[in-house]
């Protein structure tokens, strides 16, 4: 059933579209002005027609209008007045409403209209659909999605939500931590949306101080500090019915946030030394390392803004927990380097680097992983990338543990015995470290406690549990040889 808003101040008018409208089969909500129908849309009410009267106290419905395109594209909107003109008609068409309705109107002019309206929609949205449809499988198939790649759960998952946001006019929060890709996010979405025709623009908000980021964001007017010898178009204007996407926007100062609230709840800017208020039509997708809502909590991160850019909330997971997308990634970024450098390296990466590459942390995410893959390609001098292409922190385990070298006798050994034994050595000295406690014993090896306790048992290494017996007698874990 198709949701549909009426918006208008006359109380019999309101009345009269609801009653019609809802013999025709549609869900229909009424408000009496544009400003609160603005606010409903903000909150998340989700439409698939607003019919708006365009004359109404406070805000019009034109302004409703220039809303309705800033927070959700897919909104379609039908305007109706009674002091209709040319001039006005097409103003309101090209803002983006899909019919101008002059009053007083037939009925059944309006249930044409109205009908038509759902069907087109239903018809773009179909579409929509199977393209984003046909995208995500060729993205699940070969692993790769607008510069993205990987193949793990969380990154199939990641693809799928870019899907589903990507058709919505909604503002997005992008988390996670530097060098994970965040701005490829950002592009995928708007590259899979309605707006991929028009500008995508980027900038850095914690690179800038207040007064350049200001006049960057904005734009300025000649003469309004020293050095603007002209007026000058800010990323908001540029961006005009594109994305402009925000980075590290967590940097910003409480008096930066107030000016990004305004420009959110009103889509109007101000250049700096100007007077003229300028309508933008933009989407905003935004970024950060940090943990907002805890600089929400201590009052580093004002509320109001953060709820208004965590509309959509995407995370992006750190390199260290898909460890499966690592080989993709680096096999991409040999390609990439290969070609640039102008080296074969016609053998790849070898089986003994991979391993040191899929149990390095990357600290510093995809990002590192690139820069180590472009450095092995720049120094390699031999056709494969081995081991000692790779740099020492690379080089060493998790941890800075420097992975030892082994060798297997000629006559072989039962190494299942010999990974007991390990085990066993490194739990008494565990426990020696620990004063006994095998609580904190299993932390220092990164066991469970329950896991810890099992194999203490087993080796007779400890009659005290260090820790608070479980309540119900828990069955031996199942747990094959050398495993936690």
């Amino acid at each position: 059933m198709s949701r549909i808003l009426v918006v208008e101040d006359e109380r019999s008018m309101r009345e009269l579209l609801a009653l019609m409208l809802r013999k025709e089969g549609y869900e229909v909500d009424t408000l009496e002005s544009a400003t609160l129908a603005a606010e409903r849309l903000r909150r998340g009410g989700e439409f698939d027609l607003v019919i708006s009267d365009i004359s109404m106290p406070g805000m019009s419905g034109l302004e409703l209008l220039r809303e309705t395109r800033g927070m959700a594209q897919e909104v379609e909107v039908i305007l109706m007045t009674a002091f209709g003109s040319k001039q006005t008609a097409i103003e309101a068409l090209n803002q983006g409403a899909r019919y101008y309705v002059e009053k007083p109107f037939d009925l059944d002019e309006m249930k044409t209209v109205v009908r038509k309206t759902i069907e087109q929609k239903k018809v773009l949205r179909e579409n929509a659909d199977l393209k984003l449809e046909n995208r995500g499988l060729r993205a699940e198939l070969q692993g790769s999605f607008e510069g993205l790649i990987g193949r793990s759960p969380k990154m199939k998952a990641i693809f799928q939500l870019i899907h589903r946001v990507a058709g919505t006019g909604s503002t997005v929060m992008i988390s996670g931590e530097s060098g994970t890709g965040k701005e490829l996010i950002a592009r995928a979405i708007h590259y899979n949306s309605g707006r991929a025709d028009r500008p995508f623009v980027s900038i850095n908000c914690g690179a800038l101080p207040d007064e350049l980021l200001e006049s960057e964001l904005f734009g300025h007017m000649k003469g309004s500090f020293t050095g603007a010898t002209g007026n000058k178009k800010g990323l908001f204007e540029v961006a005009s019915g594109g994305t402009i996407f925000l980075d590290e926007i967590g940097e910003t100062s409480s008096a930066m946030q107030i000016k990004l609230l305004r420009v959110l709840q009103e889509r109007r800017i101000r250049r700096v030394g100007g007077t003229e208020e300028i309508d933008v039509d933009v989407r905003v997708i935004t970024a950060t390392n940090q943990d907002l809502p805890r600089m929400v909590r201590d009052k580093q991160f004002r509320e109001d803004l953060f709820y208004r850019i965590n509309v959509i909330a995407i995370h992006m997971p750190p390199l260290r927990e898909r460890p499966e997308d690592i080989p993709a990634l680096a096999e991409h970024f040999l390609a990439k380097y290969r070609a640039l450098v102008g080296k074969a390296v016609v053998g790849g990466i070898t089986k003994a680097a991979m391993e040191y590459l899929e149990t390095h942390d990357w600290p510093g995410n995809v990002r590192q992983l690139e820069n180590v893959i472009e450095r092995a390609v720049a120094l390699e001098a031999s056709d494969e990338l081995g081991p000692d292409s790779l740099p020492p922190e690379v080089r060493a385990g998790r941890a800075g543990v420097v992975l030892p070298e082994v060798s297997i006798p000629g006559e072989g050994f039962a190494v299942e015995e010999h990974l007991e034994s390990l085990r066993r050595s490194y739990m008494v000295e565990a426990l020696q470290r620990s004063g006994g406690v095998q609580t904190r014993a299993a932390e220092l090896l990164g066991m469970t406690f329950r896991s810890f306790r099992y194999f203490a048992k087993k080796y007779s290494l400890a009659r005290d549990n260090g820790g608070e017996e479980p309540s119900v007698e828990e069955p031996e874990p199942s747990l094959a040889p050398g495993t936690d």
